[in-house]
């Protein structure tokens, strides 16, 4: 990043063919919705493009950039006055027979999981993300969301409460 702000924009691409699928991902969980996160991985790329100058090197290129992607979701969220999607989709056709039951029960467990996920406020949400989903570390967390490494800890630790509370709920 430090050559992209230099002014060798031809870095990005490289930049780009690493993060690009992490970043999508964390969009993707905070909103489930794959146009609008494929959309949202872009408007990044050009924000950082565009603010290059604000990246320091003192910290790390990650926490800079789901910086960015926190702001984007924000912005998206205040835009369209929507809350987080259910992200569970069924893509294949599962046959009977007992793999297929199995197959279905995951499918419903992950379902589960995914609803609860959904119900959690957005604090809790976006941190489980970041550390479980992302797996960034917790001091890289902190610099995220400017905040510090025990108070990561201490939010990750009531998401999980919290998403154990409600997952027992929604399987009842």
């Amino acid at each position: 990043m430090l050559k992209v702000k230099s002014g060798d924009l031809d870095k990005m691409g490289l930049l780009f063919e690493r993060y690009h699928r992490p970043l999508y991902g964390f969009l993707y969980r905070m909103t489930g919705e794959k146009e609008a996160s494929e959309d949202m991985v872009q408007n990044v790329y050009y924000r950082m493009i565009r603010y290059r100058n604000t990246f320091t090197g003192d910290g790390e290129f990650k926490t800079w950039m789901y910086h960015l992607a926190r702001n984007v979701v924000n912005d998206y969220f205040k835009k369209n006055k929507v809350r987080h999607q259910d992200v569970s989709e069924v893509e294949a056709r599962i046959g009977g027979g007992t793999l297929a039951d199995e197959e279905i029960q995951k499918q419903q467990e992950i379902n589960l999981l995914n609803n609860a996920i959904a119900s959690l406020p957005e604090e809790s949400r976006e941190v489980l993300i970041l550390s479980r989903y992302q797996e960034l570390k917790y001091d890289e967390i902190a610099g995220i969301l400017k905040i510090s490494e025990g108070n990561v800890k201490v939010r990750v630790y009531r998401a999980i409460q919290q998403l154990k509370s409600i997952y027992l709920k929604l399987e009842q």
